[in-house]
């Protein structure tokens, strides 16, 4: 067997558990877990009424540093977060997982589709897109620095979004 193909397999497998752990903290409100997940100088963003890959010049539904993100845990966790009291019941499905740009030694860019239900107050609703993720390796662990999400429908009026995307 090509060792090559071994590699390339094991960096898949790391990455998709990495992006699967992510999805099931997100999905059981485990925010403080999930905020966990990232590096000190992190950039959560998802745009609206564009797919441009430009944070710092464009209208945004969220752009997170570090103490806004956790500003936006803070709140989620607390018993005052009417927007998610009862909190949100969650399931969400991540495929089409390529690693773009990836280095086993130093991480890289990931980019996958996600299609998440969410149920809250009897009421249903489907959420789906596109993310990229920029990972790095920091003390031997798979860490988030950025997470971009597409939105498909990021150009239409939509409720507030009162959970981690």
């Amino acid at each position: 067997m090509d060792p090559t193909l071994l590699l390339d397999w094991r960096n898949t497998r790391e990455v998709e558990q990495f992006l699967f752990e992510e999805a099931r903290l997100a999905d059981e409100n485990l925010y403080q877990d999930w905020f966990r997940l990232w590096t000190e100088d992190l950039l959560y963003w998802v745009p609206c009424n564009s797919d441009e890959p430009a944070a710092d010049r464009r209208i945004a539904l969220i752009n997170d540093d570090r103490p806004r993100l956790e500003e936006r845990l803070f709140r989620l966790g607390t018993k005052h977060a009417h927007s998610q009291s009862p909190k949100s019941r969650m399931s969400r499905l991540v495929g089409n997982i390529v690693l773009a740009d990836y280095d086993a030694e130093k991480g890289g860019t990931v980019t996958s589709h996600f299609m998440l239900t969410e149920l809250r107050h009897g009421r249903e609703a489907h959420w789906s897109g596109r993310a990229k993720h920029v990972l790095v390796r920091q003390d031997g662990r798979l860490r988030l620095r950025e997470k971009h999400v597409f939105l498909v429908n990021n150009n239409l009026p939509m409720a507030n979004l009162t959970f981690i995307i």
